[in-house]
């Protein structure tokens, strides 16, 4: 079957220049005062406001339950591998860098980007290296998901997609997780009698340099910071391809990056940029922007001297003419000596993987878990405890789901424009209250019953399967297809994991499956009104059925809806692909809110999944099925709910 465009062509830039608008008008919202009283109010408003979301709290009295598991001498220091406790139950794997001579030393924290090895990689030795032979205790540590924290050990894997934000369906950030790991980091230096704990400095490069700074404007023990090829701007954030460690939910309805800047003020601050960076958001021009914006709380403060920034004639990366500028700038402000100009590296040598590892590959004890295991364990818990909650408050829990989706006003319609028809179906193009223009192909099956089915479908209305429309009209029911928001001819570059726009929405207070919700919802009514349907039930696929199910839980509107490879919990299984749905899915807070069945149950409607998966692709069997259907039901009956609940799983 033939699914035509509605448009000659994409309409790609109409979407991202309207994001990168809203974006740039935030920016020049938040500006900074330039007096310090009135910062020293924003600022513990900001402080408050970023730990609510980054979705964390830490216990500086928790046990570190620290060990060493085997060291290396080297000339003139030793590497220790080791592990220690940031959350109970949560282990971070690292190397301590420890230089020989009199003690008290400095100390420096060295944070590692976006590379799956973690801190083994030789980027992230030569620093440690470099330090140590500088006379500096050098701890290196594992970001959650990469190096040896990884789903399996000793098999590397990328952190920072679809596995990094699953941590936002159970309440939590991948930015979060590495502060509160980050700020233990300084705990456990903080207990060693060979550390001045008054001399403790951070540094990174990338995703490293943007732990370096979130770590430094949170945590003020830390002395001295120098973030490397990370700093720019939030708004050259939003449609860009970044980390989703990068990523702070709402951030830009609230601050942008220069306000984490001036929180670091009057601490010593060392911005490093590279020219030949092909990252928007690490252009030296952003960098400048934010410099310039934080610089006026160091001036307010007194600090112009502590704050510095410098561009260097490189593609992204940490290289030694950064080191020696880095080493030159702790030691000005760690150890009071010279002038913070770069200090000659002293030449060293980096170690095979296998020296610096705390574990034998595959051999890393339970306790010390990857992403994955922990999403399942902790989603586990949020699971039980709203299975076992007695009845549900309908209204209640449909105004925290709105909250959650991050809908504050539902959209109407401007506008609707009608195009010449080809084949069986009509064009339209919905221009919407949000600015938005939605495709839309309608198909009239000729009946007299007024019935539409809508079909929905992340990638795109020409994926809907054509036996499925062919179905609908053979019953005499119009069909309505249409491209949902950054898919299809809206954006073409969206599809494969909605990396940039999901990221993009959550930076100014959206979410994917928010603004989908909006939509369906616009084209449900448009289809009252304009088609002068009776009934609009509706076909939504995988990411789109979550929205069918959480849009009709929101509004209980009582429509029938076919599920087709829709999860059926938000719960994190066994990381069969991680990747198997795309970034769309992830909604802050889900699960803690309650689960796939609570929203089931809200909808009041007929629910049928066919082909249902679990949320990292594992598929259904049809002994499982009949299981989650008891758990459904169990819901519904809790909700004094009409939903009638049918799922299909493979096999028989």
């Amino acid at each position: 079957m033939n699914i035509p465009s509605v448009w000659t062509e994409t309409c790609t830039d109409l979407l991202n220049n309207s994001l990168r608008a809203e974006a740039a008008r935030k920016f020049m919202v938040h500006q900074l005062p330039s007096d310090s009283g009135a910062w020293k109010i924003r600022r513990e408003e900001l402080v408050a406001t970023i730990w609510e979301k980054l979705g964390v709290s830490i216990d500086h009295r928790l046990a570190l339950d620290y060990h060493e598991t085997g060291s290396v001498r080297m000339d003139g220091y030793t590497v220790k591998n080791i592990y220690y406790q940031s959350r109970p139950g949560l282990y971070v794997t690292g190397n301590l860098y420890v230089p020989d001579g009199k003690k008290p030393f400095p100390a420096v924290l060295n944070l590692h980007g976006h590379w799956a090895q973690g801190r083994l990689a030789a980027r992230v030795q030569d620093r440690g290296h470099s330090l140590a032979k500088n006379g500096y205790i050098c701890l290196s540590v594992d970001a959650f998901g990469a190096g040896e924290r990884s789903t399996r050990h000793g098999e590397f894997e990328y952190h920072g997609s679809y596995l990094g934000a699953s941590l936002m369906n159970i309440g939590e950030t991948l930015m979060g997780v590495q502060v509160v790991d980050n700020m233990r980091a300084v705990d456990l230096l903080c207990s060693f009698d060979s550390v001045d704990k008054k001399k403790i400095g951070v540094t990174g490069a990338s995703g490293g340099g943007n732990q370096t700074m979130w770590l430094v404007a949170l945590d003020k023990r830390i002395a001295a910071a120098v973030p490397v090829v990370s700093v720019g701007t939030f708004e050259s954030y939003v449609t860009r391809h970044n980390c989703i460690c990068e990523l702070l939910p709402d951030g830009l309805t609230f601050t942008e990056e220069s306000g984490i800047l001036a929180l670091v003020a009057p601490r010593a601050l060392k911005l490093c940029n590279c020219l030949q960076d092909t990252n928007p958001t690490f252009f030296v021009s952003e960098m400048l922007r934010s410099f310039n914006e934080a610089k006026k709380i160091y001036g307010a403060l007194g600090a112009y001297d502590k704050l510095s920034c410098q561009a260097f004639n490189l593609t992204h990366g940490y290289w030694p003419e950064i080191r020696e500028s880095m080493l030159g700038w702790f030691d000005l402000h760690l150890k009071g000596k010279g002038h913070g100009l770069p200090k000659k590296e002293i030449p060293f040598s980096a170690l095979p993987e296998e020296k610096v590892m705390v574990f034998k590959k595959g051999k890393r004890p339970s306790k010390v878990m990857g992403i994955a295991e922990y999403c399942r364990q902790k989603g586990g818990r949020l699971r039980r405890k709203s299975l076992e909650t007695k009845s549900f408050d309908i209204k209640r829990k449909a105004k925290e789901l709105g909250a959650i989706l991050r809908i504050s006003d539902w959209l109407e319609l401007e506008h609707m424009h009608e195009y010449s028809p080809e084949g069986i179906w009509r064009k339209f193009a919905l221009k919407t209250s949000g600015g938005d223009m939605i495709p839309v192909l309608v198909a009239d099956s000729g009946g007299t019953s007024g019935e539409f089915v809508l079909f929905a479908h992340p990638s795109g209305k020409d994926k809907v399967c054509p036996d499925a429309i062919r179905k609908a009209l053979k019953q005499k029911k119009g069909v309505i297809l249409a491209d949902l928001w950054g898919s299809g001819e809206t954006h073409k570059d969206a599809i494969p994991h909605y990396a940039a726009l999901s990221r993009a929405a959550l930076w100014l207070g959206r979410s994917m499956q928010g603004e989908w919700a909006k939509q369906i919802d616009l084209l449900c009514t448009w289809a009252s009104t304009h088609l002068k349907a009776s009934k609009v039930s509706m076909h939504a696929y995988r990411e789109a059925g979550v929205t069918a199910l959480l849009l009709n839980a929101v509004k209980n509107i009582n429509r029938e809806i076919i599920l087709e490879e829709c999860p059926v919990s938000y719960l994190f299984n066994q990381a069969v692909d991680p990747n198997y749905f795309s970034m769309a899915l992830h909604l802050p807070g889900i699960m803690q809110w309650g689960d796939i069945s609570l929203a089931v149950a809200m909808t009041n409607a007929r629910v049928n999944f066919i082909c249902p998966v679990m949320s990292d692709g594992a598929v259904i069997s049809a002994k499982e099925a009949i299981t989650w259907k008891k758990e459904f039901n169990s819901v519904i009956s809790k909700c004094l709910s009409k939903t009638i609940i049918d799922i299909k799983g493979k096999g028989k």
